[in-house]
Order: structure tokens, then sequence, then C-alpha cells
């Protein structure tokens, strides 16, 4: 089961301010641990949506529209993001519980989300095999 911790931006994170040096220190502790136990799959933090562009689709087979950031509502934005590969949700709890505050200062909040597999999106089992397949193909190459 693959679970993505989401990090929600702040004011601080928007306005593209680094990690004070013992957060970064203490999320680097935080993705060695991940790492070694051999669920951690990928961790990133994001740019600014000051940077960011949204593509939307106004109506159903219309032309998508782009709107450049940055986007207004901070908490409804991400900040970062660790994606990681658990036996079970419990399991991904518990890593989610073990993460240091993403922003100090008792601002940060991490929404955990279950990746969906692809028997949970369709029942053909070429599609099925094509995305295994696909997956397979993307790990191979991620770990070379």
């Amino acid at each position: 089961m693959r679970f993505m911790m989401i990090v929600k931006a702040t004011k601080d994170s928007e306005a593209g301010l680094p990690p004070n040096p013992e957060l970064f220190e203490a999320m680097m502790r935080y993705n060695e641990e991940l790492a070694k136990a051999g669920v951690l799959i990928a961790a990133d933090g994001l740019h600014p949506s000051s940077g960011a562009i949204r593509i939307s689709y106004p109506e159903p087979g219309g032309k998508p529209t782009i709107i450049d950031g940055p986007f207004s509502e901070a908490k409804e934005l991400i900040a970062g993001y660790t994606l990681i590969e658990v036996r079970s949700r419990e399991e991904a709890i518990e890593w989610a519980m073990r993460m240091p505050d993403p922003h100090g200062f008792g601002e940060g909040q991490i929404e955990l989300r279950q990746v969906f597999e692809g028997p949970e999106l369709t029942d053909n089992p070429e599609l099925i095999a094509d995305h295994a397949a696909l997956m397979a193909e993307l790990q191979k190459r991620t770990q070379s």
C-alpha cells in the first residue's frame, strides 16, 4: 500500500523561506529512517505557488485554461510530500506521526492519503497489467 504524506503550506513556505537548519536536519534524519526501513519512495519540498501553474478544465471536453500563481489560501496549498510504501494504514499513520513538525513553530499540518492501485481503478485485466508493467519500469529506473 502506498501513502502520500502531504505537507500543507504556510505563509513562510509560500514566501519561499527555507526551514531553519535544525528542522532541516530533523527532516533528513526522518527521511533516513524511512529509507533504512525500506518504505521511502520519494520525499520533496515544493517551490512556492508564486512560480506555479494551475491548469483548469472549465467544461467537459473544453480547452484547458492556464492560471499563473501565486494562489491564495496558503492553508489549501502543498509545500511538500513524502511517498511511502507500507503494509497497512496503521503503519502509514505510525510513520506520519513520527515526522517532525514540517514548518516548526507549531504550524505544521500533514494530510495522509492512500494512493490508488491499478485494480482499484479498473477491472480490465489488460489495463491492470499495463499499469503494473509501467510501475515496475519506473521502479527499475529509480533504483539505477
